[in-house]
């Protein structure tokens, strides 16, 4: 009897978080300036939803940037955030909610918004990855409690091990440039 061969499925073994700002008359052009602040300009980003795989290992931005080649298809959650209303506050941030269970999938959560300091924006994207993660676990989930509260709660469960926030703001100029904030997690195969 021949066995059929098992299927390969394109499951992301690594990951890394990076982030950019940038400024240009042009909006696009803001945005590719902000890529490039952040290391990923070179790639063909294809946004992907917000499921960390199982067993995916975090590394550093400088080690991830060594693995991108130019053109490379990359698969990124990626929050972006535009405007060119002077002194306007814009922020971009990716949360993050690493389960205990290796064998378990995590949550990445986008949050683009104005008027949010980096913490804010931050904690609020934290939150949101915590939040999905919480329920898939089957862990209650409290929006009534602030931020510190809930994840002193996951602190405590021994199902959610550590959650984390990339975060970029940027206030914009007052000459009517626009600027690009962009926050993302890009895997690696």
């Amino acid at each position: 009897m021949i066995l059929a061969p098992r299927k390969k499925f394109t499951v992301p073994k690594k990951m890394f978080f990076t982030k950019g700002v940038g400024t240009h008359k042009a909006q696009l052009r803001s945005f590719e300036l902000a890529l490039r602040d952040a290391g990923i300009e070179r790639c063909n980003l294809v946004p992907v939803s917000s499921i960390l795989p199982p067993e995916c290992q975090i590394i550093p931005k400088n080690e991830g940037i060594k693995e991108i080649y130019n053109g490379m298809i990359t698969y990124t959650v990626i929050a972006r955030c535009a405007s060119c209303e002077p002194h306007r506050l814009i922020a971009a941030s990716i949360g993050c909610a690493v389960p205990a269970n290796p064998d378990a999938y995590g949550y990445l959560s986008e949050h683009h918004g104005f008027g949010q300091n980096e913490k804010t924006a931050g904690d609020f994207a934290e939150d949101l990855a915590v939040e999905m993660l919480a329920s898939t676990l089957g862990l209650e989930f409290d929006e009534e409690k602030s931020w510190d509260e809930n994840k002193s709660i996951y602190q405590l469960s021994d199902k959610i091990v550590r959650t984390t926030n990339m975060t970029q703001t940027a206030v914009i100029s007052p000459g009517g440039l626009y600027s690009t904030v962009i926050a993302a997690a890009v895997f690696l195969f």
